[in-house]
């Protein structure tokens, strides 16, 4: 570019400066998106004969499978049915996500949802799920886990944590008393579940949700059991209250119907408080 006195000055584009930088700093979002979603990824890790069998094209041989979503769901399976020596660890679905990060002191261990089959029916899965599974995660935590397993025959039972304050009803001094159960099934279970069912608009939401919703568009027998409680943390009492619904699969599942008090103080503690005035 040349001046009124003939002066040669080098072109100068603020505008182009701008725009590689804008490229830069896209590429390098792109990049950071990128590896986050691969760290969000739901990986499942098998045991060795279980991950040959799959890798072979076999899926796992299911009749029935049990997820127990929350911590009394997961803590009535660990006492009532997981305390005997008739399981097997065979695999785990490992979650990372946002609330698994910021919880400090946190293992792989208790961020993981552990999957156990019976020595005595190797057709029976149970996973009990205690960590949080966020809402892009819910559909590929379910997908992944029911590609392992085959469909034909198979019985899906899932028992789920909520709070009273959730319920709805239309008259709350004349509703049953904490805790409670309420069913929620699909189109292809032919039983009758133990409690009755989940009145509307009452909803179920997370995993429970995107298990029952898969199970629907499949064709999968299957039935959500969720249990309304007015404690916050694992109890006891709200445990127990999910002993008819795995009383009702017969000799698929053994249940201790009275665990040893050492077991049930195992799992029944007081939950960590994140936030508090007082202390």
């Amino acid at each position: 570019m040349a001046t009124f006195f003939g002066e040669v000055l080098s072109v100068y584009s603020r505008a182009v400066e701008e725009d590689e930088e804008d490229l830069e700093e896209n590429e390098e979002d792109e990049q950071i998106r990128r590896e986050l979603e691969e760290k969000r990824t739901v990986q499942l890790q098998w045991s060795p004969n279980v991950s040959e069998s799959l890798k072979s094209g076999n899926k796992f041989q299911c009749s029935d499978f049990i997820l127990a979503v929350g911590h009394n769901a997961a803590g009535f399976l660990s006492a009532y049915v997981l305390a005997s020596a008739n399981w097997d660890a065979v695999g785990r679905a490992l979650v990372w996500n946002e609330r698994s990060r910021t919880v400090t002191g946190r293992t792989s261990e208790e961020s993981a949802c552990v999957f156990y089959r019976c020595k005595d029916k190797p057709s029976v899965l149970v996973c009990g799920v205690t960590c949080y599974v966020a809402e892009d995660q819910l559909f590929q935590w379910t997908e992944k886990v029911f590609e392992c397993l085959q469909s034909r025959e198979l019985s899906v039972t899932v028992l789920s944590d909520s709070s009273v304050a959730d319920y709805k009803t239309a008259d709350y001094l004349s509703s049953s008393s904490a805790p409670f159960l309420r069913s929620l099934h699909t189109s292809a279970f032919s039983h009758q579940p133990v409690c009755q069912s989940l009145e509307q608009p009452n909803i179920v939401t997370g995993l429970p949700a995107a298990v029952l919703n898969h199970c629907q568009v499949h064709r999968i027998a299957a039935v959500v059991y969720q249990c309304y409680s007015d404690v916050i943390g694992p109890d006891s009492v709200t445990m127990e209250t999910y002993k008819p619904a795995l009383t009702k699969l017969g000799s698929s599942i053994q249940l201790d119907s009275s665990p040893n008090t050492d077991v049930l103080r195992k799992f029944v503690r007081t939950t960590d408080i994140q936030s508090n005035l007082y202390i």
